[in-house]
């Protein structure tokens, strides 16, 4: 399980990468393995519905169990199937990059981390460098 602690210094270590990258505000929501949520940030300046987006991002991950890069790549090979998912998980799915799973070294999934605010490459990135900087396992579904 995801603890507190570990999705704390998650987004801590993403707020750090954003900032020396000079990425545009972001919108950070962090769930454990189950889906509930652990930590969430919008930094000053996002538009109104980032959140959601993170959200969004973070969720059609931890219910499809694969990094959002990999619903993209199935949004673009299958949509009627992204299209159903999104539907049966309640509309909260968002089929970009930007949704990475949180692994711990034996590969246990621990949660997941949606970013929204800059490009997807970029959201993706700094969901990455947050879950490495907590010495856990990004899975971006590439």
């Amino acid at each position: 399980m995801l603890t507190l602690a570990q999705a704390q210094t998650i987004l801590s270590a993403t707020l750090a990468h954003a900032g020396e990258k000079e990425l545009k505000p972001l919108a950070i929501a962090i769930l454990d393995s189950r889906g509930a949520q652990k930590a969430f940030a919008a930094q000053d300046g996002t538009s109104l519905k980032r959140g959601e987006i993170a959200l969004g991002k973070a969720f059609g991950a931890v219910a499809l169990g694969v990094g959002s890069r990999a619903i993209h790549k199935m949004a673009l090979e299958r949509p009627y199937f992204v299209e159903a998912a999104t539907h049966a998980v309640g509309g909260s799915l968002v089929p970009v990059p930007g949704g990475v799973l949180i692994r711990d070294a034996s590969g246990t999934l621990l949660g997941v981390i949606g970013i929204s605010g800059e490009t997807s490459e970029n959201d993706e990135a700094a969901a990455s460098a947050g879950i490495v900087a907590a010495g856990l396992v990004s899975d971006t579904g590439a």
